[in-house]
């Protein structure tokens, strides 16, 4: 892929809006990056490590795989990627995908596994020194997640780009916030990068994926609609909603 291909272009101003916006990097900071596997995180990934050699801070990047334990993973295909391409990587084994699935668990599968997952993030970050975990969420999971809380939660909320924890002691970043989805998978095939399929069995089911083909159909009757979308999320008017 060409150093400057129109979607690297795109993917690098995007990602250093919402960084500069939310003042997501200072200087010497150590962040973990929570990889999936998919092809979000591992933009992430090689977006903040290219970054690297353009600016004047310096930062250090310690990327966390929690496996979640079902049949058929690919812990250890991701693990000889990052090994050859120089990332830092830690893996975690856990049954946290089991245990979201198992006749115990009266909770969404998805809620249940996503909790312990982000709480295995938080724990394995911690124990590498890093007070902020980036997160691959990009521009079409915030207008996605903002549907999803007013159809299934009735309120207006979505997530944060940078979102402080435990008192200010750790922050969540979301370095993509900015980045269309469209771009992250062209540049992921332009540059020949590795994505792993998600063995979850609820992974073709979810109800963000339905809310995906609700949003993408809305999309495809008018292009301004998405950047509106996105664009609502910060242009609130509370004297014009019900209190």
């Amino acid at each position: 892929m060409p150093a400057q291909s129109y979607t690297y272009k795109a993917l690098k101003r995007a990602l250093g809006q919402a960084v500069n916006r939310y003042d997501m990097i200072a200087d010497g900071d150590r962040i973990a990056v929570g990889l999936s596997g998919g092809k979000d995180s591992m933009t992430l990934l090689h977006l903040l490590t290219d970054r690297l050699a353009r600016i004047p801070i310096n930062y250090q990047l310690f990327a966390i795989y929690v496996d979640p334990g079902f049949q058929g993973g690919f812990a250890e295909d991701l693990k000889a990627y990052c090994a050859a391409n120089s990332f830092h990587l830690t893996i975690e084994y856990t049954d946290h995908g089991i245990q979201g699935h198992s006749s115990q668990n009266r909770e969404n599968p998805c809620f249940l596994c996503a909790r312990l997952r982000r709480k295995s993030l938080f724990t394995i970050a911690d124990r590498l020194g890093c007070d902020k975990l980036a997160l691959g969420h990009n521009k079409d999971d915030l207008i996605e997640t903002l549907f999803l809380n007013m159809c299934y939660a009735g309120e207006i909320s979505t997530m944060v780009p940078n979102q402080s924890f435990f008192k200010g002691k750790f922050r969540v970043i979301r370095p993509l916030a900015h980045a269309d989805e469209n771009s992250i998978r062209k540049f992921v095939q332009e540059k020949k990068i590795p994505t792993f399929e998600n063995p979850c069995p609820s992974a073709q089911v979810s109800k963000r994926r339905e809310m995906k083909t609700l949003l993408n159909n809305l999309y495809r009757t008018n292009r301004k609609i998405k950047g509106n979308l996105f664009r609502a999320m910060s242009h609130v008017k509370p004297d014009y909603l019900l209190k």
